[in-house]
């Protein structure tokens, strides 16, 4: 996907955004410039087998997906455009089930559906449903993914791989003790937490590629070393004990509900506490820094003192996530 992006599409479009970032910077949303603060802008188009799984469906995925993109930029979410793409004899009832889900998560959260696009494929032709969106929104000081300095903390906002997990387990119907559930949920309300108390210099959204991807990215486009302690790392038990048995790693699988934020030092603390007094957060913890030692490059302290890279992940074991 990387490089399909960099050799293929980037070059076909040279022309850049009147803003301070644009497709360029391959960040989660583009930044254009207004009087008093900064549009964003994110489109994406959401794709789960199955469409519905323990925790949520297409419909909520699709929600959260447009609003978390918006939202580690550091934008408040305003609006969103919906395009559907359906199957001939996708049935009806179920198409409303979900769109009423995507419904859902706007109405809590104030965001308007202000355009929309439908076309029908043949039976056959496609897997049922695809949502796609393009979502809006303001922020007055918008937040990227490469600000991290040495020095600066690295947050998760809750326990990580139990998105991914939860669509692998419903996939292949493995029977389960505990149930896996989704994580899928709007992150607003706790990136604006974050924002009001201040010292946030980066955010990314780890869905595709998980925390080790998200991490990954931070460090590449910083140009700084992040160093992560593994046990500081949260992962639910069950998460944990289905990946050692499929032999997947937890921190390579997707999140649909989590924030990865740099913050300053100094406000370290003061941002994990506001975090923690939602319910959302309350299993965010500091899980690492950023150093200025091997740029570009993250680093896993391990449980019994050692260190290795932790790459970015080479493929996804659970693709047609979100």
């Amino acid at each position: 996907m990387q490089r399909l992006i960099a050799e293929v599409i980037l070059p076909l479009f040279p022309i850049k955004a009147a803003g301070p970032r644009g497709l360029d910077a391959l960040d989660d949303g583009a930044v254009l410039s207004l009087h008093g603060g900064h549009l964003v802008v994110t489109t994406d188009s959401h794709v789960v087998k199955p469409l519905e799984f323990p925790g949520g469906d297409i419909g909520v995925l699709a929600a959260c997906g447009t609003i978390n993109d918006l939202a580690v930029m550091g934008a408040r979410p305003v609006a969103v455009t919906l395009g559907l793409v359906v199957e001939e004899g996708f049935p009806i009832d179920e198409l409303r089930r979900y769109l009423s889900s995507f419904a859902a998560v706007l109405s809590d959260l104030g965001v308007a559906v202000v355009a929309g696009d439908t076309k029908v494929m043949g039976a056959g032709e496609l897997d049922g449903l695809v949502l796609a969106t393009t979502g809006i929104g303001v922020a007055e000081e918008f937040v990227p993914d490469s600000g991290l300095r040495p020095g600066d903390r690295i947050i998760v906002t809750g326990p990580v791989g139990d998105h991914g997990m939860a669509i692998l387990a419903a996939r292949e119907g493995f029977p389960l003790e505990g149930e896996i559930r989704s994580d899928v949920a709007p992150v607003w309300p706790l990136v604006e937490r974050a924002l009001r108390v201040g010292g946030i210099v980066a955010m990314k959204d780890p869905t595709r590629g998980g925390l080790a991807a998200a991490l990954n990215e931070m460090a590449g486009k910083a140009g700084v070393g992040i160093l992560v302690r593994e046990g500081a790392v949260p992962v639910r038990p069950e998460v944990k004990g289905l990946a050692d048995l499929l032999g997947v790693s937890p921190l390579a699988l997707a999140c649909e509900g989590l924030a990865v934020i740099g913050v300053s030092p100094d406000r370290a603390e003061a941002v994990l506490a506001a975090l923690r007094e939602h319910h959302m957060g309350r299993e965010a913890r500091i899980i690492g820094e950023a150093i200025a030692e091997y740029p570009g490059k993250v680093i896993l302290e391990t449980g019994v003192g050692g260190r290795r890279f932790l790459e970015m992940p080479l493929g996804d074991p659970v693709p047609r996530i979100c």
